[in-house]
């Protein structure tokens, strides 16, 4: 965000700073998402519960990501901040910079030791080891490829490991859905950064330089926009969702449980509502590569907001470590698709022949060998949502845009202050 908006933080942390705790022995959390996620989430704070008795998790939802960042932030300002809320990993640099965080190392070092590396803090981010600990992960995903295994089958094709592949495979099942009752498209895809920031990694590039320059991968920014507007426009066998923010996602996933799109990128987080709903056998891949396999982490981290102090601070890292350990990261895990985020979780998994019974759910951890860390660079958000997302549908909707001008002008929004 702009410097404005991180000064707005840091001010908000201390007019909130004599915010109400709850009552002794209650901590609040705020949680971000509904449907079965929501259901899984219940289960485990219900669990949580049974297991101790001094320890009570009051739960409100506040919305999607975004809606809850914003409330957030208002509740920084007003002094009525949860004990313990998630936020959106590109995030964390900025509101850590914001001094709106407290530090968790009090977690305890087996805690911290057990995660897996790529999915926390000092994994997910470039030099994330060398700040302070902020941050815990919980929700934690990759961006994978679902397809319909039934329409796959009938042509005769498999999951594509290239662009190439990928624009072939796409035109084949459009060309040979014809006779139909409504037309079916090869492949649909949110127009949204994660998988923007994915292509761009796949032609070799990243966002934002080792240096702290923001490229927004150079030519392979603009490579990536490209192939989606190839199979927009001239394969026409990309589907243009509709939609903005997480609608897209939704209506994306309804577009293939319609089996109007044969393939879609989306979250790991959707395995089980797709495996659940679809009436067709899913199958899920890993992304294709042009010049590499790449695909950034998703997801969110817990974090604590400033100002949580003393036992209610306590309250809530005794909830946060009994939320790391193997068994609740195991059940959040397969009962969801997200990713566990427990080391001694996932060899259990292992072990118990869990991922060769459930070959989908492995996908994720695969690609997790192919995952490129987000710098810690606290511009990382506002460059998302105000330089590149905005500019992202016309570059890649619109048949007649400039590709490189779009991103150009991306570049110079993310430069200024």
């Amino acid at each position: 965000m702009s410097r404005r908006a991180l000064l707005s933080f840091a001010a908000a942390a201390a007019a909130g700073c004599g915010r109400r705790p709850p009552k002794p022995g209650t901590i609040t959390l705020w949680f971000t998402y509904g449907g079965n996620n929501r259901k899984v989430l219940l289960e485990l704070v219900d669990r949580f519960h049974q297991a101790q008795s001094e320890v009570r998790v009051e739960a409100t939802f506040q919305g999607d990501y975004f809606e809850g960042l914003v409330k957030l932030r208002t509740g920084l300002f007003v002094g009525a901040t949860p004990t313990v809320t998630h936020v959106v990993g590109e995030v964390i640099p900025y509101l850590s910079q914001a001094g709106v965080l407290e530090p968790l190392d009090d977690i305890g070092r087996g805690t911290i030791d057990d995660l897996v590396p790529a999915l926390a803090q000092r994994g997910t981010f470039a030099g994330g080891s060398d700040e302070p600990l902020v941050a815990l992960p919980f929700n934690r995903s990759t961006p994978i490829a679902y397809y319909n295994a039934s329409m796959f089958e009938a042509a005769g094709l498999g999951p594509p490991d290239s662009w190439e592949q990928m624009r072939q495979v796409a035109k084949a099942l459009r060309q040979g859905a014809t006779g139909r009752s409504h037309p079916v498209y090869g492949f649909e895809c949110p127009i949204d950064w994660w998988f923007w920031v994915a292509l761009t990694g796949q032609a070799g590039g990243q966002v934002i330089e080792p240096d702290g320059r923001v490229s927004l991968g150079g030519d392979a920014g603009v490579q990536a926009v490209e192939h989606w507007k190839a199979m927009l426009h001239e394969d026409d066998s990309m589907k243009p969702p509709t939609g903005r923010d997480y609608n897209a996602w939704e209506i994306t996933n309804r577009d293939f449980l319609a089996q109007r799109v044969a393939m879609i990128w989306t979250s790991t987080a959707f395995l089980r509502y797709l495996e659940k709903n679809a009436r067709f056998p899913v199958r899920a891949a890993q992304l294709p590569a042009k010049v590499r396999r790449a695909v950034p982490t998703g997801g969110t981290f817990f974090v604590i907001p400033r100002g949580v102090g003393g036992a209610e601070k306590e309250a809530g890292l005794t909830f946060l470590r009994w939320m790391m350990e193997p068994e609740q990261a195991t059940y959040w895990s397969t009962n969801t698709g997200y990713m566990p985020v427990s080391t001694g979780g996932l060899e259990l998994l292992k072990r118990q022949g869990y991922y060769a019974a459930n070959p989908n759910d492995a996908v994720s951890m695969e690609q997790l060998r192919h995952a490129l860390p987000w710098p810690w660079a606290p511009e990382l958000f506002r460059v998302q949502r105000e330089a590149v997302q905005p500019r992202l549908e016309q570059a890649a909707l619109r048949k007649d845009s400039d590709v490189g001008r779009l991103l150009a002008e991306a570049r110079r929004s993310a430069a200024s202050p």
